[in-house]
């Protein structure tokens, strides 16, 4: 099987999980983890500029890696997982947590 089928089938499973726990619109905590590089962090901030959203950074004990929680309101699961997605092809290295 793909990765990309991977994938697909990570964010419908998902998608099911955020419908069934929360009553949309919600607020929606999103957690990542990095290498620590402002220029990598810069492009994971950008995908959420201009939409209200709580940024809060803390990098490893070594700095080493940085790990970004961005709490923000979510119209609908569909919404959640377009930003994911988004994370994933604009921001190489970024583990979603």
């Amino acid at each position: 099987m793909s990765t990309s089928s991977n994938s697909e089938e990570f964010y419908e499973k998902l998608k099911g999980q955020l419908y069934e726990t929360a009553s949309w619109p919600t607020e929606y905590l999103y957690k990542f983890i990095i290498k620590t590089d402002v220029k990598k962090i810069t492009e994971l901030e950008a995908i959420f500029n201009n939409m209200g959203a709580v940024i809060n950074k803390n990098e490893s004990k070594n700095r080493k890696y940085t790990s970004i929680s961005i709490n923000l309101l979510m119209k609908n699961p569909d919404n959640v997982i377009e930003k994911y997605k988004e994370v994933a092809e604009k921001v190489e290295g970024v583990i979603s947590l």
